[in-house]
């Protein structure tokens, strides 16, 4: 009698982890308890005397689903964001700090972000109409512009720097704003190619730094 308490009490796991499979939120969770439903099932397949279906159960149904779905997981819950290679070797703190609210919003969809470089505008652009990667982040071009000509005026006082003209042009530069920060003004434009995405970051996005463009690719065949 007491043996049979026993199998009662292992057999009713099964239903119980299946239900625990079925409203996980967290993937990676429903895998951890993916396999524990295995193990059980398998445990009570050897009781019931079928060595060899628990057997097939702990090696395919377990070890091997697992393994696959952890893969097909880490695969699909990652968002691919294009950026030019030259803005991300400036380590902008504007593009660091966006890129930071970006992973947030999507661990909470358990998803994370992949950055691509690219090395022009052109190139990055044809990677999202092929749907090699699923957004494109790019500094506006007015901001662009700006930065240029502050960067352009402060090479041009660190050269009179020794001299007395130096002095005086640095400090007519510094009280006119003309060397403000490159970060502080800088602008993003985000354009995303999956509405799905696009409808998260716009509804959690809470940065003034960029701003966000949904696209359909004409080549797409994708229905949002």
């Amino acid at each position: 009698m007491e043996h049979e308490t026993y199998i009662y009490l292992i057999t009713a796991l099964m239903p119980l982890t299946a239900s625990m499979v079925v409203v996980q939120v967290n993937p990676y969770h429903a895998l951890v308890i993916r396999g524990i439903l295995g193990g059980v099932s398998a445990l009570v397949y050897a009781m019931f005397g079928a060595a060899d279906v628990a057997l097939t159960e702990a090696l395919v149904g377990t070890m091997l689903a697992i393994t696959l779905y952890a893969v097909a997981v880490r695969s699909s819950l990652v968002m691919r964001l294009g950026v030019l290679q030259d803005e991300l070797t400036l380590h902008q703190d504007s593009l660091a700090k966006l890129i930071e609210e970006f992973r947030a919003i999507f661990r909470q969809h358990y998803m994370r972000v992949e950055l691509v470089p690219y090395q022009d505008p052109d190139n990055l652009h044809l990677a999202l109409m092929k749907k090699e990667i699923h957004a494109t982040c790019v500094q506006r071009l007015e901001t662009k512009v700006n930065a240029t000509v502050a960067t352009r005026v402060e090479t041009t006082v660190d050269e009179k720097l020794d001299g007395k003209l130096g002095e005086k042009l640095e400090e007519k530069v510094h009280r006119s704003g003309i060397l403000a920060h490159q970060d502080e003004t800088a602008i993003y434009q985000t354009t995303i190619r999956l509405q799905r995405l696009y409808e998260i970051m716009q509804s959690k996005l809470v940065s003034s730094t960029t701003l966000l463009t949904y696209i359909n690719p004409v080549e797409s065949g994708e229905t949002h």
